[in-house]
């Protein structure tokens, strides 16, 4: 008798154990979202307007600059009227080199091209979304910082949403 008291305590501890266990999920819920830069005529602000022979370069941060090309956009393409670019969330700064007309020059197989180097300031806000999605960060206090320069293509840069939560929005217009 005592053997089978045992038994069913064992039972129903085994049960309840087993059932409080969180299931393995997939993570739909959510990722550290991307900043999505339009690129807008200076004269008409509300019409896109491609970049010729665009590149993006980062500026000291090997894993973002090894990244940059699988976001979406075509390298040196004249279609990009838009980009997703990522944000480095262990700083709070990434610098990113954007260059018009870029090529490769054929003597020395240089980078030429206009190049625009632009600092992206920001306060990094980690969020816990879930055990399969772990910690997102967003990006907050968005600021950005042309370095100067006297063959600038960029002509003016909007801030249009300054927290960064969402990519499926323009944050920031590029105007040239």
């Amino acid at each position: 008798m005592i053997k089978k008291g045992i038994q069913l305590i064992l039972a129903v501890l085994g049960i309840v154990y087993f059932s409080s266990c969180e299931r393995d999920d997939i993570c739909v819920e959510g990722d550290t979202p991307l900043l999505v830069i339009g690129f807008f005529d200076v004269d008409d602000t509300l019409s896109f307007k491609p970049v010729p022979g665009f590149r993006l370069r980062a500026i000291d941060n090997d894993s973002i600059l090894n990244n940059v090309s699988l976001y979406q956009f075509s390298d040196r393409s004249t279609e990009n009227d838009s980009i997703l670019i990522p944000l480095q969330s262990a700083a709070n700064t990434t610098t990113f080199e954007f260059i018009t007309n870029s090529a490769d020059d054929d003597t020395s197989g240089e980078e030429i091209g206009t190049v625009d180097v632009l600092n992206f300031n920001y306060t990094v806000n980690s969020e816990f979304v879930s055990r399969a999605c772990g910690f997102i960060a967003n990006f907050n206090a968005l600021e950005i910082n042309q370095q100067s320069s006297e063959n600038s293509w960029i002509q003016e840069i909007r801030i249009v949403e300054s927290n960064i939560q969402r990519t499926n929005q323009i944050h920031v217009k590029v105007l040239h």
